[in-house]
């Protein structure tokens, strides 16, 4: 059955490109976050610990309703490592940092994916699309708010 939503294929599909990115950032920044909160060690450790799960969980949350606007927008979210290693803008690394390079990161992390969103902007404001809008700029906030809160843990 043809999707007929008010939006046409080609904006549809271009807004699709943005939210696959983003989803693609948002699930390596969480599988990141993840294994910091599996790893971290020192003085912080249960700060962080309990943060980073905090994190994560939140992480867990927004991947899905990526993938679900993507879906509900007629089309396949990726869902493999390989899609979204090649989708995200955000890479693993090997190893095991201290705990001030995890929050260093983490904060570039969620930066990066800030810039994810605001690319996105573009087309799904073009397109009248005020669900990914909505979707956008709450993933913008929390992202903002989380990158403020991990960078004054590197403040003296």
């Amino acid at each position: 059955m043809q999707l007929n939503i008010g939006i046409n294929e080609t904006d549809r599909k271009t807004i699709v490109t943005g939210l696959s990115k983003l989803l693609a950032d948002s699930y390596t920044l969480y599988l990141k976050t993840h294994n910091y909160h599996w790893n971290v060690k020192g003085p912080m450790f249960q700060t962080l610990h309990t943060m980073f799960e905090e994190q994560y969980t939140e992480l867990a949350t927004a991947v899905d309703l990526i993938a679900e606007r993507i879906r509900a927008l007629g089309e396949k979210a990726p869902g493999s490592y390989a899609e979204f290693q090649s989708l995200s803008s955000i890479k693993e690394e090997s190893g095991w940092p201290a705990a001030r390079e995890m929050i260093g990161n983490l904060v570039q992390g969620h930066e990066t994916t800030i810039r994810t969103c605001r690319d996105a902007f573009a087309a799904v404001e073009k397109a009248s699309d005020e669900a990914s809008a909505d979707l956008l700029t709450q993933r913008i906030q929390i992202h903002e708010k989380t990158a403020w809160m991990l960078r004054s843990l590197l403040e003296d």
